[in-house]
């Protein structure tokens, strides 16, 4: 195939920060693979101008992923799908019969996530309340999870409480979770602490940190296998919900996953 032209569709990572992503390296893998004129892009974006870019990558038939800090604003960007109503945050779009199209393929990553480490988890506490978190609580009521909540504002914690009651997840003290989710972006910076106070979680036997670093593990990944603790870092997580926006970019498509599992663990020449 040759390289890029006025035919290639473009799907671009919004956000802020985009440097530290694996999307690009997983994605193109995989196009190159699946013999797709496309390309992925990682393209740092400011708020006011998410939609139109949005609107833009549509319009010349490519899409994208959203990431922090937009996938509250990239919901209210066209028109959502069912999960999008209920959490009000997006991170896939594409096109649709109306123009930009939104919808949350976290969630399929955080399920997929959960069920690989096998360990029959159903009381979980996620830290934060953002855009991640809404994702966790939305998997909590699919996967039929109790979730307790911490966050550093009192009353973003409650806000968050309430909208859980509303999806009919039940909300449990901390003390009882077995599994902690992060989801805040407190361990990508190299000289990031392990977030929240995860040494009074007396019942926890499992974490996930949503987040993850090009080279090596988080912070939180290493305290919790050290203490012996299942973990697994972001990049399961990106791998199944960027295996499932290909619904969103090319539907009837069957993304190539182990190629993409390959190039995020370094394994392609």
């Amino acid at each position: 195939m040759s390289g890029p032209g006025s035919r290639t569709r473009v799907i671009a990572l919004l956000g802020d920060p985009v440097g530290h992503s694996l999307s690009p390296l997983m994605q193109n893998a995989a196009f190159r693979a699946a013999g797709l004129d496309a390309v992925y892009v990682a393209l740092p974006c400011v708020a006011e101008d998410l939609p139109g870019v949005m609107r833009t990558l549509v319009r010349q038939g490519g899409g994208g992923n959203v990431t922090i800090p937009h996938k509250a604003r990239a919901a209210e960007v066209g028109s959502p799908d069912p999960r999008v109503a209920r959490a009000g945050v997006a991170n896939v779009f594409g096109g649709g019969p109306e123009g930009v199209h939104v919808g949350n393929t976290d969630v399929d990553g955080i399920r997929a996530t959960v069920d690989r480490l096998g360990a029959g988890l159903s009381r979980w506490i996620v830290l934060g309340t953002g855009g991640s978190a809404r994702a966790v609580g939305l998997a909590a009521a699919e996967h039929g999870a109790a979730l307790a909540v911490r966050s550093r504002s009192a009353e973003r914690g409650a806000a968050f409480e309430a909208w859980l009651r509303t999806l009919g997840v039940e909300v449990i003290d901390p003390t009882d979770a077995e599994l902690l989710l992060n989801a805040t972006p407190v361990g990508l910076a190299a000289d990031d602490p392990i977030p929240g106070d995860v040494g009074t979680l007396p019942a926890l036997r499992a974490v996930i940190d949503l987040t993850y670093r090009q080279v090596g593990r988080t912070p939180l990944v290493e305290w919790a296998t050290g203490r012996g603790l299942l973990a697994s870092d972001g990049r399961e997580m990106l791998l199944i919900q960027g295996a499932a926006a290909w619904h969103w970019w090319f539907p009837g498509v069957t993304p190539p996953t182990e190629v993409m599992r390959a190039a995020l663990e370094g394994r392609l020449g």
